[in-house]
């Protein structure tokens, strides 16, 4: 692989959790150019949750512990 996971599971949960809610709430509530710039941002958000790699948290140096890796 290119990259190595740095998200843990309990917040890859959160961030496809959430991404959803406000990309949907972003198209229903506000609309237009606005509502869609925000559910890009939210899908954004959604994508590092599905593939447990976010690039802003590996330009900062955020790395799993070897336990959370294996799930313990």
């Amino acid at each position: 692989m290119f990259y190595v996971k740095n998200v843990p599971g309990w917040e890859r949960v959160l961030r496809v959790v959430l991404g959803l809610i406000v990309a949907a709430g972003a198209l229903a509530l506000l609309g237009g150019v606005w509502g869609t710039l925000l559910a890009l941002s939210a899908a954004g958000i959604v994508a590092s949750g599905l593939v447990g790699f976010c690039p802003m948290c590996a330009m900062v140096g955020r790395r799993l512990d070897k336990a959370a890796k294996q799930g313990k």
